[in-house]
């Protein structure tokens, strides 16, 4: 008789699992404690979505965190983690609901606004991403890409360059530098950026055909026709996969 009261309950095991990083038995476990005691939602519903967030199941944390919020259980942690299940879940609207402070949901709504060939929300969008996380590379990427569709080669140049100081192992910022200097005829600083984006993304289609035509227009036609070559090439093989 002893042993059965000391035995744990539902909701205990599944703490204990959610403790030790357990998650699916800890989903498990609290599922069924939820069915034993309903009166105890608020508190297993923040553990819940907890475990699924912490398991990348963005999709499922998403509505029990939303009933931890509602509870008013841990709000700001609540808060936090739906804003960024619903980044990671590409629901950056949802997340400034939450808090319009939250990292890259600006982000996403200009990179967003940049497909849809909108670029005064880009604009806007990266730019307030920038005043809230202002070493986010990407978004000065993302903001420099704005404003080469707008052909704003002045202001897209010193953005790329602050992608670049920020997170110098990404090629795109490079390509988007080359050919921002190659409009403004400045060709030797569109060389070494163009070579610098081949020699870390090699199966680059777009450099090869930039610097292609820049060797071409100054006076190294043969290399250059061989990288419009390898350009169409490798535009080619990407279409195919």
């Amino acid at each position: 008789m002893l042993c059965l009261l000391l035995q744990p309950t539902l909701y205990e095991k599944g703490l204990e699992h959610y403790t030790r990083r357990e998650f699916p038995q800890a989903i498990e476990a609290l599922q069924d404690a939820l069915k034993a005691d309903p009166k105890r939602e608020p508190e297993i519903a923040l553990l819940l979505g907890q475990s699924f967030f912490l398991s990348g199941q963005n999709t499922d944390a998403i509505p029990w965190l939303e009933k931890a919020a509602a509870s008013g259980v841990r709000a700001n942690e609540v808060n936090y983690m739906l804003g960024s299940a619903a980044i990671q879940n590409r629901e950056p609207d949802r997340a400034l609901d939450l808090d319009p402070r939250i990292p890259e949901a600006h982000y996403l709504l200009g990179v967003l606004a940049t497909y849809k060939s909108d670029s005064d929300k880009a604009l806007v969008e990266l730019t307030q991403e920038i005043a809230i996380n202002p070493n986010f590379a990407m978004a000065y990427y993302r903001l420099g890409d704005a404003y080469t569709r707008r052909e704003n080669w002045d202001l897209a140049i010193p953005v790329l360059q602050k992608s670049i100081w920020l997170n110098p192992n990404y090629s795109g910022p490079y390509i988007l530098l080359g050919k921002s200097y190659l409009k403004k005829g400045e060709l030797q600083n569109a060389e070494g950026m163009l070579r610098r984006a081949i020699a870390m993304d090699p199966q680059n289609y777009s450099a090869h055909y930039l610097l292609g035509q820049l060797l071409v227009a100054s006076g190294k036609p043969e290399e250059g026709r061989d990288l419009l070559k390898k350009s169409q090439l490798l535009r080619k093989t990407r279409d195919e996969l």
